[in-house]
């Protein structure tokens, strides 16, 4: 949205950005199967009786800014999309895209999250598997019908039909919030007043941080902080030569100050300080760690990379598929006398397996693929490897 020149289109895709998504997916299966060690409350009811503080550390540095980068990304290429092909072409292909494979795969992966926690849960209390839903009170998952954690892209595809809505308004209307998020962006201290938003939105949560509820209808609390990077990547397409550049100049910098406020926002709970304090000094994370991110591979990825483009063709994929098995890994691992760390290494070793190799043998060459990501890869032929089309 904006009152200059959409960039022109050369045709050159953004492999970076895509080596990126595959990074940040891969993290969500290590971010899920931390969650069940970790010592600190979290969202999920199942855990195992081996926790570790360092799963702490790694949950809540990865859910700083994964999904924010991922939200930036998704603005990024809405902005892409209505640029290229007008607001219906954007309405369709997010249709297509989003709604459908959620409409299809969202039963079933709700059924199976609801009995793989169900499975661990029993272990947890049984000491048996089993299915009784009596095991706890309150079992979210199957509480009542909710987006478990394809909330991400439930949310996503009512951004891109708001963006395919607004666009059909005058672009001058949408300039002076542009240039503001730019003019921002810019500066070294942006990132303290981005977080505004996101700590309005997250105040009135346990220590002041948002949790999404998985909602078909989600609170305005989710809509305003998750839009802030939304909007954010809208913009940063009209502005991707001048704000690449910068994040790819400055990327250190960016990660230095994230680190800076994680440490102290870590500080200020451990002494009991003001929460507001604590929970602003993550938000901050949020902008400074997604600009590090897109630095980082901007300048270190910038081109197709033979394993990063294999994860990156299957992150919807794996997205879709891997919460349910990290849940049931969890549970087979949960009366095994090993260390935590040792158990972690081993779910994220076997989810990460058995989505890629599903991958392999029942999506990439066939029309799951084509659903996904518009296109099927072809099988590679004994005389020699068929060529790889990126579009």
């Amino acid at each position: 949205m904006s009152k200059h020149s959409p960039p022109p289109d050369t045709g050159t895709r953004l492999h970076a950005l895509d080596n990126l998504r595959a990074l940040l997916m891969w993290l969500g299966i290590v971010l899920h199967v931390e969650a069940i060690y970790a010592i600190q409350r979290m969202p999920n009811a199942w855990r195992d009786d081996q926790r570790t503080l360092f799963a702490d550390v790694v949950v809540s540095s990865i859910h700083a800014f994964r999904m924010p980068a991922f939200f930036i990304l998704g603005g990024f290429f809405a902005a892409l999309l209505v640029r290229s092909r007008g607001p219906d072409g954007l309405l369709r292909h997010r249709l297509m895209r989003l709604g459908l494979p959620f409409a299809l795969f969202w039963p079933l992966l709700w059924l199976a999250s609801g009995v793989a926690a169900l499975f661990f849960m029993n272990l947890m209390v049984h000491d048996e598997w089993g299915l009784d839903t009596q095991v706890v009170p309150r079992l979210p998952i199957l509480d009542s019908p909710n987006t478990i954690h394809l909330w991400f892209l439930w949310m996503l595809l009512w951004f891109c039909v708001a963006t395919a809505a607004l666009w059909r308004l005058p672009r001058a209307w949408f300039a002076p919030v542009e240039s503001a998020l730019a003019w921002l962006a810019r500066q070294p201290w942006g990132f303290v007043v981005l977080a505004l938003p996101l700590a309005v939105a997250s105040a009135a949560y346990p220590n002041a941080i948002l949790a999404p509820a998985g909602a078909f209808l989600p609170d305005w609390n989710e809509w305003l902080y998750h839009g802030s990077f939304f909007v954010f990547g809208l913009m940063l397409h009209g502005r991707q030569a001048e704000l690449f550049a910068r994040f790819q100049r400055h990327w250190a910098g960016y990660a230095v100050a994230g680190l800076a406020c994680y440490l102290m926002a870590t500080a200020v709970t451990l002494s009991q300080g003001p929460v507001l304090l604590s929970a602003y000094s993550y938000h901050c994370i949020s902008w400074l760690w997604s600009f590090a991110a897109i630095g980082l591979a901007l300048r270190l990825v910038p081109s197709r990379h033979a394993v990063l483009g294999y994860l990156s063709d299957s992150a919807y994929w794996v997205y879709l598929l891997h919460y349910p098995l990290t849940i049931l890994f969890g549970a087979l691992l949960f009366e095994q006398p090993l260390p935590a760390l040792a158990k972690m290494a081993i779910n994220i070793a076997g989810t990460t397996l058995v989505c890629l190799g599903s991958y392999e043998l029942f999506v990439r060459h066939g029309w799951i693929s084509q659903l996904l990501n518009g296109k099927r890869h072809p099988r590679r032929s004994r005389g020699g490897g068929a060529e790889h089309r990126v579009t």
